[in-house]
């Protein structure tokens, strides 16, 4: 069951290679499973019982399910994760040419990722692309996967930098950009991008308007170790968590209040958008099921006050070769359980009612837990869980399945701390 588990995380991923494949791989689950979509510009009309979901921008995605009506008594039990990792965004007039021979693409980076991992290896290309209609206000939109390695960010010879392995300062438009391919005959530079989406789209150059396309490594993620024990995949930052709430939502047999997973957009870039966590986007959706329901304004703030939110992020295990990083009392290893991350800079949302809360979870569901703070003279970082708190002022805990390698291109993780958050999200939506 937990090697099953972690399989389907890879499937998952590897089918979600941007926000937006994500968001179209996880409706294609909910609909798998019952769940009928609803859109923000029409009329609601919703059962207890129901299942529903519905989508922003094409990158964030909240689902529900309605156990009960009380909500006033029994409120929300929401989960909140991310759709976007840290990778490299293309730019518009992406083509650049170097020495008459070399096609590269001009892109930018998007998060903080550990750039060396981007190098030597092979590429491929997804996101959205917008397409003309025949509504000037609402344009087309087509997601999109050219699932071929079709470029590589090549490293300089070590005899041309004998340095590098002393430390060095990448420039991002000048060092990372991906070689595409030879100029010739078959290769033209002129529109080169535009041309393959209009081929992978089967539609004309003039009638793609933009796009909003990214670099993804094209290899897929495995299990390994003698035992496959160990997850190695990239984006397990956070996709690994929406997968365990949307599973967690799918499977647990909730009587009460409100089931939600909600899966925001932009957290690596600070979640100031209209479809991240510091938008009313999640709040509006609340009261509208409200409102639906039948409850008044009033009625809508008792069920905020009756209500629990884990923010779901991944946390940092101890490095095996760098210990020293990491906080002298405090040390979450891989596999040994959830991680509650916790910081008195509210850098993380936890506190000890919520953290309780959530110790009290991981005791019912049977699994074991562990605790996360920086050290004192590390900065760290941060979450969606205060920024979403800041808009929905109700108990919140950040917790996350610990990993190694964050950021990188390739992220390392355990198949036993993925199913025992799953099962910790299960009995949340099951309390």
């Amino acid at each position: 069951m937990k090697r099953e588990f972690a399989t389907d995380l890879l499937d998952y991923i590897y089918n979600s290679p941007t926000a937006f494949n994500a968001v179209k791989t996880s409706e294609e689950l909910l609909i798998s499973n019952g769940f009928t979509e609803l859109k923000m510009n029409k009329k609601w009309d919703l059962q207890v019982g129901g299942r529903y979901y519905l989508t922003k921008n094409s990158s964030a995605l909240i689902a529900f399910v309605i156990n009960s009506d009380n909500i006033e008594n029994e409120g929300f039990r929401i989960i909140g994760s991310h759709s976007d990792s840290p990778t490299f965004r293309i730019k518009p007039n992406p083509e650049m040419c170097a020495e008459n021979t070399y096609l590269k693409l001009n892109t930018e980076g998007y998060g903080g990722s550990i750039l060396s991992t981007w190098y030597d290896r092979p590429l491929a290309i997804a996101g959205r692309v917008v397409i003309k209609s025949e509504d000037i206000l609402h344009p087309k939109e087509e997601i999109i996967n050219i699932n071929k390695p079709i470029c590589i960010i090549p490293s300089l010879a070590i005899h041309m930098n004998r340095s590098v392995n002393d430390g060095y300062k990448f420039n991002k438009q000048k060092d990372t950009l991906p070689l595409v391919g030879l100029i010739n005959e078959t290769m033209e530079k002129d529109d080169f991008l535009l041309n393959e989406i209009s081929k992978h789209l089967k539609i004309g150059r003039k009638d793609i308007l933009d796009f909003d396309l990214f670099l993804y490594e094209f290899e897929k993620g495995c299990l390994i170790g003698p035992n496959e024990e160990f997850i190695s995949t990239g984006r397990l930052d956070n996709l690994s968590m929406a997968h365990a709430s949307l599973h967690g939502i799918l499977d647990a047999k909730g009587e009460k209040g409100i089931n939600i997973s909600v899966i925001f957009d932009n957290e690596e870039v600070g979640s100031s958008t209209k479809q991240g966590a510091d938008s009313n986007m999640l709040l509006n959706v609340l009261e509208r099921i409200c409102l639906c329901l039948g409850k008044s304004r009033e009625e809508f703030f008792t069920s905020l006050y009756s209500s629990f939110m884990i923010s779901a992020d991944l946390a940092h295990a101890v490095h095996p070769n760098i210990n020293e990083k990491h906080d002298p009392t405090n040390r979450p290893v891989l596999g040994e359980g959830p991680v509650i991350k916790i910081s008195a800079n509210q850098s993380y949302t936890s506190d000890s009612f919520s953290a309780g809360v959530y110790k009290n979870i991981c005791e019912k569901a049977g699994v074991k837990y562990q605790q996360f703070v920086n050290r004192s003279d590390e900065r760290g970082g941060s979450t969606i869980g205060p920024i979403s708190s800041t808009h929905i002022d109700i108990p919140s805990v950040d917790v996350g399945s610990p990993i190694l390698a964050m950021h990188s291109i390739r992220e390392l993780g355990t198949v036993e701390d993925h199913f025992n958050i799953y099962k910790t999200f299960v009995e949340f939506y099951q309390i």
